[in-house]
């Protein structure tokens, strides 16, 4: 049997790294990428090809710059399995974010999914099967005070996955996307200790979400009936 493939973006830490770990043990050949963070995602190459004997390459390339994109796909065989995860947060009040920034977090999270969705279905449609799977966020469900721009592009996710889920599913491939509440990673760790107290104390689960639990739901969802898709599934320990 041929040896099943995935893309994953935003795979150098925090959830990205903790998918790709989950899919080495499952014998997944990897497509790892992140936009800066060369010497990380270099060293998780190797620790992963040692660990789990499974071939990994790597991809160091910005995911909202269309061109880098198409350039990175060319030369990709088609993936039984795409996972968006890249993606930067912004925290700061609305009326003085810049117009800079605001494109800056639309092309990392929201426009990266569609270009990397749209050329990677472009060769899963032959075969006729495929996993698609889009890391969103609770407040891409609910919105949050001072996220508003990343709020959106979550919502842009869970909105795109929805829709071309009706799209794929004559083609037998499904999209779904994980909306994570609040998981214990680098990118949670600009607040303080008593902020984040306050934030735990409001999780009926009394914790943080850890990475491996987003890469356990993402490898089921890759194995889930082709029947299940359209769907966002929230993985917050019961906090909306």
């Amino acid at each position: 049997m041929e040896q099943k493939k995935v893309w994953i973006s935003g795979a150098s830490r925090g959830i990205g790294k903790a998918i790709a770990i989950e899919f080495a043990k499952a014998g997944y050949a990897l497509y790892l990428n992140c936009r800066e963070q060369k010497t990380l995602l270099e060293e998780f190459k190797l620790q992963l090809e040692t660990e789990y004997r499974v071939p990994v390459e790597i991809f160091v390339a910005d995911l909202g710059n269309y061109t880098q994109v198409e350039t990175i796909f060319s030369s990709l065989p088609p993936m039984d399995v795409i996972v968006n995860n890249a993606g930067i947060s912004y925290i700061g009040l609305f009326h003085e974010m810049t117009p800079e920034a605001w494109k800056q977090i639309l092309d990392t999270n929201l426009s990266s999914c569609f270009y990397v969705s749209q050329l990677g279905v472009q060769k899963m449609l032959p075969n006729k099967s495929g996993r698609i799977i889009n890391i969103s966020s609770i407040w891409g469900n609910v919105g949050a005070s001072m996220e508003v721009a990343y709020s959106t592009t979550k919502g842009g996710i869970n909105a795109f996955t929805k829709a071309l889920a009706k799209e794929l599913a004559p083609s037998h491939i499904s999209v779904n996307a994980i909306a994570c509440g609040v998981i214990d990673t680098q990118m949670n760790h600009c607040f303080s200790e008593e902020e984040m107290e306050a934030i735990i104390a409001d999780i009926p689960a009394d914790r943080l979400g850890k990475p491996e639990e987003v890469g356990r739901l993402a490898l089921q969802l890759a194995n889930a009936p082709e029947y299940l898709t359209g769907q966002i599934i929230t993985l917050d320990g019961g906090y909306i």
